[in-house]
């Protein structure tokens, strides 16, 4: 039980080492803009991922300290299972986010995906539908960032291959962006 426990310890220390805090910086630096500019802060994930982006999500709506601020305009698009469980049982899964942005985002809104793999089909196409319409993606990933890097302006990779790590990883992420939402206003 020890060993697993140091290792762990070990490996989250090691995927640590490889978070880029210059990109971290230049995705606060748009977030902070488009929130400037009054625009709204969309959030997706699957699965884990689905539970940190709306954790985030919510962060910067109920704020992070004691000191109460007025909440960001910040939307989780994973949280309506009404919607998400008829619209893939009557369309597909793959477009439950491009359907909800549709009809809620606005040019030069920020939207920040989470995909362990990268490889998510629904994020992959959210992303994409997002670029497209002159929003600004940000996304967290791991492995080699997948397909979502790809279609992101900034991409935040951690270039490993343990889920647990990547999550670890992302969670320290948001919250240090949160941090920093909260921290300008």
């Amino acid at each position: 039980m020890k060993d697993l426990i140091n290792s762990s310890i070990q490996k989250h220390s090691e995927a640590l080492s490889l978070v880029d805090t210059d990109i971290i910086v230049s995705a606060s630096n748009i977030i902070l803009d488009a929130i400037s500019k009054n625009k709204k802060i969309f959030w997706c994930g699957n699965g884990g991922s689905a539970s940190q982006a709306n954790h985030l999500s919510a962060e910067l709506i109920g704020g992070m300290y004691q000191k109460k601020i007025k909440p960001f305009k910040s939307i989780c698009l994973n949280v309506d299972t009404a919607f998400i469980t008829a619209w893939s049982n009557d369309d597909s899964f793959d477009n439950i986010f491009v359907r909800q942005l549709e009809a809620l985002y606005q040019s030069g809104d920020i939207l920040i995906g989470l995909s362990t793999s990268g490889n998510s089909p629904n994020i992959v196409k959210v992303a994409k539908f997002a670029t497209s319409n002159k929003m600004q993606v940000i996304s967290l990933t791991g492995n080699d960032g997948g397909k979502l890097g790809n279609h992101s302006d900034i991409n935040i990779n951690i270039p490993i291959k343990s889920t647990q790590r990547i999550q670890e990883m992302h969670i320290l992420i948001g919250h240090i962006l949160c941090d920093i939402i909260e921290s300008s206003s």
